[in-house]
């Protein structure tokens, strides 16, 4: 069996209360960017931390109830680690300083920092009703493919993570660090790739020109990005090249060089896609009892009779006996068993 995805974690909750947050700034000491730290709720923190290690990518889930935290030219000298770091904010308020510029951000916003600057973040979550909680990833100098002296003016500054490519780089973040066992370790390099171009792209777009960003990775960013409207769309019959193209305000020529770039189509992507949807659906003991054919037009085929060819073709075996195998497996393999001793034994 192929090994998942396995965060660190460290939960206070493990510890009695008195040492809880000494704990955590322990973690934070030990950290490649150590911080100096304070909270409202030291007497009693509860908190927890997860780390999941992509590579070159680091990728870090938060949840407690207050922090305030600064940065110093001291603490730098003493650890002073070429990365950025990027944070996505999911529950609470929180407010963030680097070079003299200051912002105040909200669930869903994103900021940006140079580790090896001094740098202030503020972040405390909702009184008396949910902790704050962020994703950060922290990315080497040497994985970002953007110029450093053309980043300076993102530093400490807001950025939308609900539309756009910062809409996708937020699901891409939330998703892995939150349900890191549903991928294989052997695809962390892969998914840190992913991860990277996202985050290029999405910094690219907030600096004064898009010349910035190496044509590569607009290109995977821009593939990402149709990928992710297609799995949104998969249930309309009518999604193909066109509306694709026109949704993206490209060409169809270039959305078609783009799949062929990854020895694919267009509408071999779409049917793969559809497909996939269909087996998780059959597979599902909950829908045993609703029909085929509900399943396959809730993903965009409509004609039953080319569903059968299309899921025949590409799995060797009819949607009726693939949903069999699946959802009652006992009943399956006891065919031949319940043929031969269908009479009473008594």
């Amino acid at each position: 069996m192929d090994a998942r995805l396995q965060p660190h974690i460290l939960d206070t909750e493990q510890v009695p209360a008195p040492d809880r947050f000494g704990l955590w700034l322990d973690m934070v000491s030990d950290s490649p960017t150590p911080l100096r730290v304070r909270s409202d709720h030291a007497g009693d923190f509860v908190a927890r931390a997860e780390f999941l290690e992509l590579g070159p990518l680091l990728i870090a889930r938060y949840r407690y109830p207050s922090l305030d935290c600064v940065r110093t030219r001291q603490l730098i000298q003493r650890s002073d680690p070429d990365y950025y770091l990027l944070a996505l904010t999911l529950t609470g308020g929180s407010a963030a300083g680097q070079e003299g510029r200051q912002s105040t951000l909200g669930p869903g916003e994103f900021t940006f920092y140079d580790c090896s600057r001094p740098h202030e973040v503020r972040h405390h979550g909702d009184r008396g009703r949910a902790d704050a909680s962020s994703v950060v990833a922290f990315i080497p100098y040497e994985a970002l493919p953007l110029p450093y002296a053309r980043l300076a003016p993102l530093f400490a500054g807001r950025m939308s993570g609900s539309e756009g490519i910062g809409a996708l780089l937020a699901d891409y973040l939330v998703r892995l660090s939150g349900h890191p066992e549903q991928y294989h370790a052997a695809d962390a390099e892969r998914l840190a790739g992913v991860g990277l171009d996202l985050a290029a792209t999405m910094l690219g777009r907030h600096l004064v020109t898009e010349d910035a960003i190496p044509a590569d990775v607009r290109r995977r960013a821009l593939l990402a990005q149709i990928q992710a409207h297609i799995r949104r769309h998969l249930g309309e019959p009518g999604l193909g090249p066109q509306l694709i193209a026109d949704a993206h305000h490209i060409s169809i020529r270039s959305l078609h060089r783009l799949f062929e770039d990854e020895q694919t189509t267009v509408a071999a992507y779409i049917r793969d896609q559809r497909l996939a949807r269909c087996r998780r659906d059959l597979a599902e003991p909950a829908l045993r009892d609703l029909p085929i054919q509900t399943i396959a037009a809730r993903w965009g085929f409509r004609d039953k009779a080319h569903f059968s060819r299309v899921f025949r073709s590409a799995h060797q075996e009819s949607p009726q006996a693939y949903r069999a195998r699946h959802v009652d497996p006992a009943r399956n393999v006891n065919a031949a068993a319940f043929a031969v001793n269908s009479r009473p034994t008594y």
